[in-house]
């Protein structure tokens, strides 16, 4: 599934122009910026219900475009999930602000673990862009930045007051968020209440005292290649 998501559709020119329904062939009209506001709704619909593997192709016939119109104005999925996905992350980034803003180090902590699960249960689009990285999505990433930065912050905080497990890692979030994308893609009607229980569980693992000793954290290096996608299972299923 991670190379998948990650992957850009292997479309030639000569398949776009197949597919293209002639709307957008001379330099760009007044009607561009239409059909990049059409484009981009259709494409937040269908990844918040279907997740980001669908194909570009799909995203165009949504939107009532031709594939070669979507590919002008968003040359890569890279620059799709950019755009699609702005506001979303701009909310993740709130969210771990607000938790900063508590006076609770351990309410902070555990509100912001349970905003971002009920975020992925509300778009299965951003339950794979929170477990995946995009290099090239620069805004994107940006914001994924800003957000990792606070809840650096928010650990350091709740271990202080003594509530967070001291054996916690940064690494685990990026665990808990893969485990809870898992369980929307599979739980189907029952995500919400499936994912409350999940996340319940994984919040009271997390706190301390605990007797038993976790194994080591995943190794950061190799966490962060499964996020980009570049296992060769993922890289042979994508071709």
């Amino acid at each position: 599934m991670m190379g998948a998501m990650g992957r850009a559709d292997h479309e030639t020119p000569g398949q776009i122009a197949e597919h293209d329904d002639g709307q957008d062939s001379a330099p760009l009209r007044v009607d561009a910026e239409r059909n990049r506001e059409r484009i981009l709704d259709a494409a937040r619909r269908v990844f918040a219900a279907e997740g980001i593997e669908v194909s570009m192709s799909a995203v165009a016939r949504a939107a009532g475009v031709g594939v070669a119109t979507l590919f002008r104005r968003f040359p890569t999925r890279e620059d799709l999930l950019d755009a699609v996905f702005a506001d979303t992350m701009r909310g993740y980034v709130e969210a771990a602000e607000i938790a900063e803003a508590d006076p609770d180090p351990w309410n902070g902590f555990t509100g912001y673990i349970r905003a971002v699960c009920s975020m992925q249960v509300a778009n299965r689009g951003f339950a794979d862009v929170l477990t995946m990285t995009f290099p090239a999505a620069a805004h994107l990433e940006e914001h994924r930045a800003r957000a990792y930065e606070g809840f650096l912050r928010l650990i350091d905080a709740a271990k202080a007051a003594g509530k967070l497990r001291p054996d916690f890692a940064d690494q685990d979030m990026v665990v808990l968020l893969m485990a809870n994308a898992g369980v929307i893609t599979a739980a189907g009607a029952t995500a919400p209440d499936s994912s409350a229980r999940l996340v319940a569980y994984l919040i009271q693992a997390f706190t301390a005292p605990q007797s038993a000793t976790l194994p080591p954290p995943p190794d950061p290096d190799a966490l962060a290649h499964a996020m980009l996608g570049l296992d060769c299972a993922g890289n042979e299923k994508s071709e």
